[in-house]
């Protein structure tokens, strides 16, 4: 998260994304270094922009390539060196000149293409690895890698302004900001890989750059929306999550849990986009099946054939398989798990899910749900070698335990 920060409060001095991110790293290093013999400072944010500043400052005198540059830079650097270290975190709580946010309206520059832009801040303002970022993508990590090497060398040659667009500019970016925004959100909520079923800090921060650009984008009823969408998921955080870890999902949640503030903000945001007026977009229609879940105040009282409707729509506004997924879940929700199996056995030969652990498992669910133990036992197990997720990977071999006879647990929830 402190890579993130220093990367876009260095683009804003060297002017090069690219050469930001390797000050970055350099940072970082030195911190692994020295951190553990001399303990870690009481401001870790402000000691590693000291440390990449010290290491722009050398690069800037050793450097012959960028000899016009060092004056000026240099001059600029070494000033704020030899001045106090400014409070790290109220510089970035600053809305119009909130580095991060700039940064993010550059990497999603219109001069990049759109899954360019998209990797790319993801990469560096969303901490993700280019695996993280592949499986979100559902597609091969070296076509990551290649995306992001090529969007900062076009951003670099093309000499990017570090500035926020004009009103004229704003909307040509800021379907890509949405969606960064948003996936940066959901790599929190349910993680790709590792240990933790949460990333809670991503969703702090997805949630943070979505409230910013709310306010910079008042008209923009999708902007709200993401946010409504962001608050009522993100009102769930700690039903999902048991005390050893575990992952809760949906129907077993306890909705007293549930965060009513969170709940609140989203449906007031959701209100303010509708009062907008317009098309409904991809994050209201979304933020609307989120809504229906959060007024439920059970499970059982959750307007499924509503839900069904809003996917049914969803699906015709942005056609893909995950939200057929989805679809398919509700289904079986609202007329049973035959309809739902019928739903899903359409997406099997979907080349985009051949390898998205979610199929098998919904799939399992639903034979589970049927009586059909075997073949739902053979899904949990295909989920779990799909998945990256331990605790989900934990999840779905007590599911297929439970099919096989064998002590496990048996969930019998669509996924959270």
């Amino acid at each position: 998260m402190e890579a993130s920060r220093i990367i876009a409060r260095l683009t804003r001095t060297v002017r090069d994304v690219g050469l930001a991110e390797d000050l970055a790293q350099d940072a970082l290093v030195a911190a692994l270094e020295q951190w553990p013999e001399s303990g870690i400072p009481d401001n870790p944010g402000a000691w590693l922009m000291a440390a990449a500043k010290n290491r722009a400052i050398d690069m800037f005198r050793r450097t012959r390539r960028l000899a016009r540059k060092h004056d000026e830079l240099g001059r600029e650097l070494q000033s704020q060196q030899e001045t106090a270290v400014p409070d790290f975190e109220t510089a970035l709580d600053d809305n119009i000149g909130d580095d991060l946010l700039r940064l993010m309206f550059i990497s999603c520059h219109p001069v990049l293409p759109t899954e360019g832009r998209v990797a790319l801040t993801l990469r560096l303002l969303g901490g993700l690895t280019t695996e993280e970022i592949a499986r979100a993508f559902l597609v091969p990590e070296p076509t990551v890698a290649q995306r992001i090497v090529r969007a900062k060398r076009m951003l670099s040659e093309k000499q990017i302004p570090f500035e926020m667009p004009r009103d004229n500019e704003l909307a040509s970016r800021l379907s890509s900001v949405l969606e960064v925004i948003y996936l940066v959100f959901n790599e929190g909520y349910l993680a790709t890989a590792g240990q933790n079923w949460m990333r809670p800090a991503l969703c702090e921060e997805a949630l943070r750059l979505g409230r910013i650009l709310a306010e910079l984008a008042t008209q923009e009823p999708e902007v709200h929306c993401l946010v409504a969408l962001m608050e009522i998921q993100a009102s769930r955080s700690k039903a999902r999550v048991g005390k050893l870890g575990e992952p809760i999902l949906l129907l077993e949640q306890n909705r007293a849990l549930w965060d009513q503030l969170l709940i609140r903000r989203g449906l007031a945001a959701l209100e303010r986009a509708e009062k907008l007026g317009g098309l409904r977009g991809p994050y209201a229609l979304q933020a609307s099946i989120a809504a229906c879940h959060a007024r439920a105040i059970t499970a059982e009282q959750t307007d499924w054939n509503r839900i069904v409707a809003l996917y049914e729509e969803l699906g015709r506004l942005t056609p893909s398989p995950v939200v057929e997924l989805n679809r398919a879940v509700a289904v079986a929700m609202a007329s049973g798990p035959a309809a739902g199996l019928g739903a899903v056995d359409k997406l099997i030969e979907e080349p985009l899910l051949k390898n998205y652990h979610l199929l098998p498992s919904v799939r399992g669910e639903f034979l589970r749900q049927l009586g059909r133990l075997d073949e739902a036992r053979m899904e949990f197990e295909r989920a779990a070698s799909l998945t990256q997720n331990g605790r989900e990977r934990e999840l779905l071999i007590n599911r297929a335990k439970a099919c096989a006879g064998i002590n496990g647990s048996e969930t019998t929830t669509p996924p959270s």
